[in-house]
């Protein structure tokens, strides 16, 4: 059992890392520029931890949305995730959790309240929430690195996975692009494999957007 433990305990280090950039740095960034060239080749799917029959096809339309898309990589990111016009799908938590839809909503704040309890220190750009899909799968890996599996079983079942079906339902059907359309359904057959051996109950919270 623990060697079960250790494995998702692995996956989920690898995989919030990868996602966590995708979703928070412009494909042309320093740090972003290695890991798309190296998603150009769909045949990192046999090597992605959470299987699925779907993952062959999501990395081919992820590879054809790098090498041939209408619109180039950076042109979708700077739309879907910066402005300046309404976003698609907004990737902050307390939109979907707060009856108003803002920023910095009473969700976000508990999830800063938990980070604060459990010693955990995240300096957000510009005053940007914390509650960014980029940053709370960025957060997963990094507690799964560290082999804190009861703080990142709470931080997924209270703070993530709660709103993030919403999310990549929005995102997914609203990217308007092969290689994001691609990421949406990435990330959730890996929210899924995730979601496997946690060792506490999703919270069920209301869904307002």
């Amino acid at each position: 059992m623990s060697f079960n433990h250790s494995q998702r305990l692995a996956s989920v280090a690898l995989t919030g890392r990868v996602l966590g950039v995708l979703y928070r740095q412009d494909p042309q960034g320093q740090d972003a520029a290695p890991l798309y060239a190296a998603l150009a080749d769909p045949l990192w799917a046999e090597q992605w931890p959470a299987q699925s029959a779907q993952l062959a096809d999501i990395a081919r339309r992820m590879a054809e949305g790098i090498a041939h898309a209408q619109e180039p990589l950076s042109e979708a990111y700077q739309r879907l995730f910066v402005g300046p016009h309404a976003l698609p799908a907004a990737p902050w938590g307390s939109v979907y959790l707060d009856k108003e839809n803002v920023l910095f909503g009473d969700s976000m704040l508990e999830l800063r309240r938990w980070m604060r309890e459990n010693g955990i220190a995240h300096q957000p750009e510009q005053n940007e929430p914390d509650d960014h899909i980029g940053i709370l799968l960025m957060l997963a890996a990094w507690l799964a690195e560290q082999g804190q599996r009861q703080r990142l079983d709470e931080l997924l079942a209270w703070h993530l996975l709660p709103w993030a079906g919403r999310f990549l339902e929005l995102f997914t059907q609203n990217a308007g692009h092969p290689f994001y359309q691609g990421l949406g359904e990435l990330t959730r057959l890996t929210l899924a494999d995730w979601r496997e051996g946690m060792l506490i109950p999703v919270a069920g919270k209301e869904i307002y957007y």
